[in-house]
């Protein structure tokens, strides 16, 4: 038996749905809306988050049936994981995917969903709901702090 967390020993295919699941560090910076540049390719994140973001857990508040309600709601599978460019250098199904270790403030290393908010990673208090605002305005919301948080490893 090895002392090892599953995260440290199971590839990402390896896993089981409720460890998979236990990936999401909860910092809800999924859940905001993004712009694609159709000639580039570029994608940019907003401030502006799905109507069904939680703003204070920064988790879903109807995760069970968000595609029902939210149809572009992207779930996240291996295949999928691979081909999204967007994902944050923080995402801990990108960090494992990629061979490295989750960061200090990640629950599963922490114990405490709290720490991803304290170190400043998620989208606490940085968002607006997407509910009433044209999507023409999603211009005026363009952030870069979704792909700066946490580059730097402790």
């Amino acid at each position: 038996m090895t002392d090892k967390p599953f995260w440290k020993t199971k590839t990402l295919a390896e896993m089981s749905n409720a460890e998979w699941e236990s990936l999401c560090d909860g910092c809800g910076l999924c859940c905001l809306n993004k712009l694609e540049d159709w000639d580039t390719g570029e994608v940019v994140f907003t401030s502006v988050a799905c109507k069904l973001l939680d703003g204070d857990s920064c988790r879903c508040s109807d995760y069970e049936n968000r595609q029902e309600t939210v149809p572009d709601c992207i779930q996240l599978t291996l295949k999928g994981l691979r081909e999204i460019q967007w994902l944050p250098p923080t995402c801990g199904y990108r960090l494992i995917d990629e061979g490295l270790d989750l960061y200090w403030w990640h629950p599963l290393v922490s114990g405490s969903p709290e720490t991803v908010h304290q170190a400043g990673i998620s989208a606490r208090g940085r968002t607006i709901s997407e509910e009433g605002l044209d999507v023409e305005d999603l211009e005026d919301y363009v952030v870069d702090w979704p792909m700066r948080v946490g580059a730097e490893r402790d």
